[in-house]
């Protein structure tokens, strides 16, 4: 199942490449592509058997794909984390995983423009593999307060 969002932005709304890689839209059955959808495997095998059946709406040509989840709350990275990149770099390969925090607004379009922060003077736009949580992180079993949703 190949989930991602459509419209103008702002205004996009979940949607789903069929097997046909015909673009059908959600916004009948799910609000968003988010943490709370993603992390429902029930909402999910629905949604995934209603595209199937292949009677949602088709969304029209040309519709702008956003970003491919809606409110992101972290994107945490992890930099140098292959060799191939830190020789790149020019850097030697760290001893620990350099984890750094990225804004959620940087998260857009394949096709969006990057907005660039005022003064800046370097991007780096590249990313290998996103990753959705859908439900609360905690720490491991016992240790530090327990989380609840």
């Amino acid at each position: 199942m190949r989930l991602l969002s459509v419209g103008p932005p702002g205004e996009e709304r979940p949607a789903a490449l069929d097997d046909e890689d015909v673009l059908r839209d959600l916004s009948a059955i799910a609000p968003a592509i988010d943490g709370d959808l993603l992390g429902d495997p029930v909402r999910l095998r629905l949604i995934q058997d209603l595209i199937a059946l292949g009677n949602l709406p088709i969304v029209a040509d040309g519709t702008r794909i956003g970003p491919p989840v809606a409110r992101p709350g972290k994107v945490v990275g992890i930099g140098l984390n292959y060799e191939d990149h830190a020789e790149e770099a020019g850097v030697a390969i760290p001893d620990e995983p350099v984890v750094f925090l990225k804004p959620s607004t940087s998260v857009v379009g394949p096709h969006d423009a990057i907005e660039l922060p005022p003064g800046s003077t370097m991007t780096d736009y590249e990313v290998e593999l996103g990753v959705v949580i859908g439900r609360r992180a905690c720490r491991g079993s016992g240790a530090g307060p327990r989380c609840e949703r």
